[in-house]
């Protein structure tokens, strides 16, 4: 299994004292997440006021700083509709990005999502589906582009204790069937059980300050590298893999935020 670092997610500055939110601070934080043992980095590109926007000028600060740092790793970013409601937006911004992610989240549940996961595959972007719950997988798995996304990103709510988020992934998994690989994660009380879970099945999993601001045991997490390592200390020995994976290209065939499902991703 490989372990993603979820570094910012749509949490603003003031949710957190280490949320990484400029090009300097992401840089920091995605080398020290891999140092810690992260093999690939989905990160929120922020404007000046912290908040998601998918401004070419801007990722095209960020993404170079960022692969300075960590060469070689995988980048995803957002395309989360409340960066640009309008769908004509969003893929007006991906067809005019200069510089561009490995991968890109498309949240299967918003509408435009088909349009836009097109236009990213158009770009040579990766892209990742993620699937909310039940009627977002049954979107995606009636979609003609499933074949196409690199990685299904299952995505557990804030809520469940850990039986609960137990469940509530096998429910999922079983609706997803067989295809791209899965990710599995979950957000504030599913985050831990989801990543255990995920280890048992020996599927990827993510860990970071979107998901979740506390460790293992209920303590405040000071940063995403601790989360990390507390992540890479839970699992099996030999269940993680340690070497960077291959960059992702696309697959080619022939968000208060703590209610259930509004973590933005």
């Amino acid at each position: 299994m490989r372990m993603q670092a979820c570094v910012n997610g749509s949490r603003l500055p003031g949710e957190h004292p280490a949320l990484p939110v400029s090009a300097a601070e992401l840089a920091r934080d995605v080398a020290a997440v891999v140092a810690a043992g992260a093999t690939s980095v989905h990160l929120h590109v922020k404007d000046d006021a912290g908040a998601d926007t998918l401004d070419g000028a801007v990722i095209a600060t960020v993404l170079p700083a960022v692969r300075a740092a960590a060469p070689g790793v995988p980048i995803g970013i957002t395309t989360g509709a409340w960066a640009a409601p309008e769908t004509a937006e969003r893929l007006s911004r991906i067809r005019a990005w200069t510089v561009l992610p490995d991968a890109a989240s498309v949240n299967w549940h918003e509408d435009g999502a088909e349009q836009v996961a097109v236009a990213l595959l158009e770009r040579g972007v990766a892209v990742d589906a993620g699937l909310w719950h039940a009627e977002a997988v049954a979107a995606w798995t009636a979609s003609g582009l499933r074949d196409r996304c690199a990685r299904v990103l299952l995505e557990l709510p804030d809520g469940p204790d850990a039986d609960g988020t137990h469940r509530l992934a096998d429910e999922l998994l079983a609706l997803v069937g067989t295809g791209p690989p899965v990710q599995l994660h979950g957000e504030g009380s599913s985050t831990w059980p989801a990543l255990r879970h995920a280890a048992a099945l020996g599927l990827d999993t993510r860990i970071g300050l979107e998901d979740t601001l506390y460790l293992p045991d209920g303590s405040p997490a000071p940063d995403n590298a601790a989360l990390v390592r507390a992540a890479a200390q839970l699992l099996r020995p030999g269940d993680l893999l340690t070497a960077r994976p291959a960059r992702l290209s696309p697959r080619r065939s022939g968000p208060r935020r703590r209610r259930a499902w509004s973590r933005r991703r």
